[in-house]
């Protein structure tokens, strides 16, 4: 984990503001009491804690955020928001630098980081949850790894562990009220 600070020579503050206008997060509320970040369960594999990740949107160092693996990460447990004093949505915040991303920002930190939340999102616009065996069978596809057999096996073998425990079911469910999660989609990417 990288933990040494920017040299910053001049703020600008542009990028700050296209972030609080764009996702509605009030990013610049934020006076670095790390409790985000000390709550986090995934900073084990983070390369920036979360407390640093709304510090470069408030310094406006775009560029380290569009590298972060940290972005990809988060796993929107929401233990953040519920300890954050000043209630800023850090997995919102994450979606919305995602979304920045995807759309031509910039490049995924991770190989196929990217590819496996395009699929993860098309399981919940198709779904309205995450149908898990959709959700490997088209990244693996995607990615290349179904013509890896090692890959494919790890896979399978790991899908039917989660199948004896009841943690993967064979066919996809959909949510009551699917066509509103179906609008929230439409109104995000038009």
């Amino acid at each position: 984990m990288e933990t040494s600070e920017p040299v910053i020579k001049e703020i600008d503050l542009s990028f700050l503001n296209e972030v609080e206008n764009e996702s509605q997060i009030k990013v610049s509320a934020c006076f670095q009491c790390r409790k985000c970040s000390n709550g986090c369960p995934m900073t084990f594999a983070m390369d920036y804690h979360p407390y640093q990740v709304v510090r470069f949107v408030n310094l406006g160092l775009k560029e380290r955020l569009i590298d972060s693996k940290t972005i990809w990460l988060c796993s929107s447990c929401h233990t953040c928001v519920t300890r954050c004093p000043n209630e800023i949505d850090i997995p919102k915040l994450m979606d919305y630098l995602k979304g920045k991303v995807s759309t031509g920002a910039g490049q995924a930190a991770e190989k196929n980081v990217e590819l496996f939340h395009r699929e993860f999102l098309k399981s919940v616009k198709a779904h309205g949850r995450v149908f898990e065996g959709g959700l490997m069978r088209g990244y693996m596809i995607r990615s290349g790894q179904m013509w890896q057999p090692r890959k494919v096996m790890d896979n399978a073998l790991l899908g039917l562990k989660m199948f004896k425990k009841g943690r993967l079911k064979l066919t996809p469910t959909r949510i009551k009220g699917l066509n509103k999660v179906q609008k929230m989609f439409q109104r995000h990417w038009q």
